[in-house]
């Protein structure tokens, strides 16, 4: 991944056409960008964000923020019962339990 402006950028190599190409992640708008070689590439990411910047004030949109603090999760029920009980015997919100779980899991599994 390639980042620039916060936003995050995918890199991916085609080597029936020799060419490196990715698209800006975590947004919903399609932008992709392409190039020859690793020094290209980078150059047509950050292009790709500045021009998606610059398209989205022309439009007078806001423009795409790649992480909002929130995301849906879907847990089954079991798994969200379980959550909820726990939350409710310990006197906090659902929220905290999920965000301490994350927190937890990535702790230990990143290197």
């Amino acid at each position: 991944m390639m980042q620039y402006m916060n936003y995050y950028g995918s890199v991916h190599y085609n080597d029936e056409d020799q060419i490196f190409h990715g698209k800006i992640e975590f947004i919903h708008a399609l932008v992709t960008y392409e190039g020859k070689d690793v020094i290209g590439l980078r150059q047509a990411f950050t292009e790709a964000v500045d021009d998606y910047l610059h398209l989205c004030q022309e439009e007078g949109l806001e423009p795409e923020q790649t992480f909002k603090g929130n995301f849906h999760v879907t847990t089954g029920i079991t798994l969200h019962k379980r959550a909820a009980l726990f939350a409710q015997e310990q006197g906090i919100q659902l929220d905290n339990v999920i965000i301490e779980a994350v927190d937890q899991y990535l702790t230990t599994h990143q290197a």
